[in-house]
């Protein structure tokens, strides 16, 4: 059963990462990009440092609301020893899981990212759980820089 309301949305996992962000930290002399939310200003960058196609080290900072703080904190988590593709796919099934009708099934594979699950119930929050992924994205894929979902 998949709870409602602001419990949905404060899981224990993303109130810990909230509270006490993974890899909140900046990387100096790696690849870098930063992503704003125009809508409440969020702000997140994330650092990621490469070895061929594989993300070795990653971190991030910034101001911004628990559940992008929380995403951020999970992301860096997850993709850590992936390859770049595989870190990408990964970003596009957590969107596609967020943003689905509340009632869908959770998509397989997810492990702590299945966490954020609960944002289905606030679309408009879905913006802050992308934000270090977008961050990601542009930090390993220099041609996503600016690019706004």
């Amino acid at each position: 059963m998949i709870a409602t309301g602001l419990h949905a949305l404060y899981d224990e996992t993303v109130l810990d990462h909230s509270r006490r962000p993974r890899n909140r930290r900046v990387i100096e002399g790696v690849r870098n990009a930063e992503q704003r939310n125009p809508i409440c200003g969020d702000c997140i960058t994330v650092y990621v440092r490469l070895d061929g196609d594989v993300i070795r080290d990653v971190g991030f900072e910034g101001s911004a609301c628990a559940i992008s703080i929380a995403s951020a904190s999970l992301m860096t988590e997850v993709v850590l020893g992936q390859t770049i593709a595989a870190a990408d796919a990964l970003g596009e099934r957590f969107r596609r899981m967020i943003a689905a009708p509340p009632g869908a099934p959770i998509v397989e594979g997810m492990g702590p990212l299945a966490a954020l699950v609960g944002l289905r119930q606030f679309p408009i929050r879905v913006k802050c759980a992308s934000l270090a992924w977008q961050a990601l994205g542009a930090a390993v894929n220099p041609s996503q820089r600016g690019r706004v979902e």
